[in-house]
């Protein structure tokens, strides 16, 4: 098994490869293209792809998108204009409504935000003719806002972690362990399909160290277990938080203290200092080191 997965790998390595080599001018680039199946891979990927000058690679179970495609002679935009005229919502551009009401059942993915489209050329007319149209006019979403409300998939991690770090500060394993519980249950439920690019990248390289964390943390009622964990759990969180942002000024803070001597940080809604590495024994030994905004 493990043999035969590496082949693929490697047959899926090579095609873009070869793919590659065939489009002059070569600009490689990642997005976020909504969908659900292999019949979704298969027409997002034909309206994407135009022979040497486009080609899309797209994985149905992150919904990401390799594009490579000549820079000299057209552009992300362009690529994902087509692919969303076929009924594939994605980064920059909306499915028109009725487009994506006649997508096969089985193909019809959950929507984030009400499409704004316009466009000169019928849409069945595009869509059976998505490699030579590029006239259309579509109007992008106001990409700030659509991830803002993606982004709040996070919220209740974040206001998770926050508990977690006062019961610390209260030098309550029980109350930690309750807390963390909540955290970890709350890393289980998003839904990061739903998360903006960015923000799904950074989650995809952090989410297994959280819920490990997490869980040793629940698992535990020993201060000094549940704080080891802490630091690195704070530390992945401010990865996350940097990037996906919250709704109120973070403070990022830091005991030169803690870790055996190391030091460590951690992250508040409060800009006072309060440890919870130390709790009450050193309730404010450390300093603000960033804020997040």
């Amino acid at each position: 098994m493990k043999s035969l997965n590496s082949i693929l790998v490697l047959l899926f390595v090579l095609s873009i490869t070869l793919c590659n080599a065939q489009i002059k001018n070569s600009k490689t680039e990642t997005i976020k293209i909504f969908g659900n199946c292999e019949m979704c891979k298969s027409t997002i990927e034909k309206a994407g792809n135009k022979k040497k000058e486009a080609s899309v690679q797209w994985n149905k179970d992150t919904k990401m998108a390799i594009i490579s495609y000549d820079s000299l002679k057209t552009s992300k935009s362009e690529i994902l204009k087509r692919v969303a005229l076929v009924g594939y919502d994605n980064e920059l551009f909306m499915s028109p409504d009725d487009t994506y009401a006649n997508l096969p059942g089985c193909c019809q993915y959950k929507r984030t935000k009400k499409q704004i489209v316009t466009t000169e050329a019928s849409v069945g007319e595009l869509a059976e003719n998505h490699s030579e149209q590029t006239t259309s006019k579509i109007l992008e979403t106001p990409k700030a806002q659509t991830e803002t409300n993606k982004q709040n998939e996070l919220t209740l991690v974040f206001k998770n972690y926050f508990e977690v770090k006062n019961a610390l500060v209260q030098s309550d394993g029980n109350l930690t362990s309750t807390k963390a519980n909540e955290l970890l249950k709350s890393l289980e439920k998003v839904k990061m399909n739903e998360l903006a690019t960015e923000v799904h990248m950074v989650w995809m390289e952090v989410m297994n160290d959280l819920k490990a964390d997490a869980k040793k943390m629940a698992e535990s009622k020993e201060l000094s277990s549940q704080r080891k964990n802490f630091i690195t759990l704070s530390k992945n969180m401010y990865t996350l938080l940097k990037i996906a942002n919250y709704e109120q000024p973070v403070y990022y803070q830091f005991c030169p203290m803690a870790n055996d001597g190391k030091g460590a940080n951690w992250l508040s809604t409060e800009n006072t200092i309060k440890n919870p590495y130390y709790g009450s024994a050193m309730l404010s030994c450390g300093n603000t080191v960033e804020t997040i905004k």
